[in-house]
């Protein structure tokens, strides 16, 4: 017996399988045995440096600026289209015995959520920003957005 087989069986961790089963299973147990108030709060800081949040949906955008607004930055709004669910029927795709008209019975609707972006003075060409979308009743989005200077 080696020593690393010894150390798994002093840790309780049976051999042959491995130490940690996935990078989201890291401290699980003993978050939500030990501190259940603080699950909430560890999953959101494993999400913001893991960038767990699968879910979301990953959108990109181009925005063209002139010379003047790279230098000087610039404040915009942007439309982000955003999937969510039908607000008549809640995701049920039908109302009563007929099939939800806004929808066409698939229980999902496309939203657009106007987001104001500040770039800073002195953006580059070339730049990219990103950030995550959260609006009520719809999937989370991650933006990536990119700056193009025109000459």
């Amino acid at each position: 017996m080696d020593d690393s087989t010894r150390r798994r069986l002093f840790d309780g961790v049976p051999t042959g399988t491995p130490a940690l089963r996935g990078e989201h299973d890291c401290f699980a147990d003993e978050i939500a045995i030990d501190f259940p108030s603080a699950a909430a709060v560890v999953d959101r800081m494993r999400a913001a440096f893991v960038d767990g949040d699968e879910s979301a949906a990953r959108l990109c955008t181009l925005v063209e600026l002139s010379m003047r607004e790279a230098s000087d930055g610039i404040t915009f709004p942007i439309d982000v289209p955003l999937h969510g669910t039908c607000p008549l029927c809640g995701g049920r795709g039908e109302t009563w015995m007929e099939a939800c008209r806004p929808c066409g019975g698939s229980g999902a609707s496309l939203r657009h959520h106007r987001v104001r972006v500040s770039l800073p003075a002195g953006v580059s060409d070339g730049a990219r920003f990103h950030f995550k979308i959260t609006a009520p009743q719809t999937r989370p989005a991650r933006l990536e957005l990119r700056v193009a200077v025109r000459a």
